[in-house]
């Protein structure tokens, strides 16, 4: 039996709005960048970009649960599902003057890694909430698999 449920992500430490080259010129400089989620299969199809100098960022995405042999399962428009292993994509990007969003960088948020007892309790009361900070270590944009203890997943009643 399928069951709605929301996920938020709390997001706080944005980068900035611009990113230097690297010393060694491997990074190139980025300038207005922003973050977003990329929906599904759609990578130009992004949910509420957020500057990358915004105090915070909050996105929340419909999704629905359901019980599986392996535990509770989400789908979504905004879930990807790459080789049985379930994620949000949070994709950086510059913004162009004439408004168009350049992904140069993403962020996986990975769901299989909540705890069991989180998830249900989240797919039970309705809100699962991931809060986590967007400045990787260098003082950039964060990217790559992201689990905790670098984001925190809790449950919530839907109010």
């Amino acid at each position: 039996m399928m069951a709605a449920m929301r996920i938020r992500i709390d997001a706080v430490d944005l980068p900035g709005l611009t990113r230097p080259a690297s010393v060694d010129g491997k990074v190139p400089a980025y300038a207005n960048i922003h973050v977003a989620v990329q929906r599904r299969d759609r990578p130009a199809e992004l949910l509420e970009p957020h500057p990358g100098d915004a105090p915070s960022a909050t996105w929340t995405l419909e999704c629905t649960t359901s019980s599986s042999p392996t535990g509770t399962e989400i789908k979504g428009p905004y879930v990807q599902d790459r080789l049985g292993r379930r994620f949000v994509y949070l994709s950086w990007g510059r913004v162009d003057e004439a408004g168009t969003f350049t992904m140069f960088r993403r962020a996986k948020l990975m769901l299989d890694v909540i705890p069991a007892d989180v998830l249900a309790a989240a797919a039970r009361d309705g809100l699962l909430v991931g809060h986590l900070g967007l400045t990787d270590a260098q003082g950039g944009p964060l990217c790559a698999r992201v689990e905790p203890p670098h984001i925190t997943w809790t449950a919530a009643h839907v109010d």
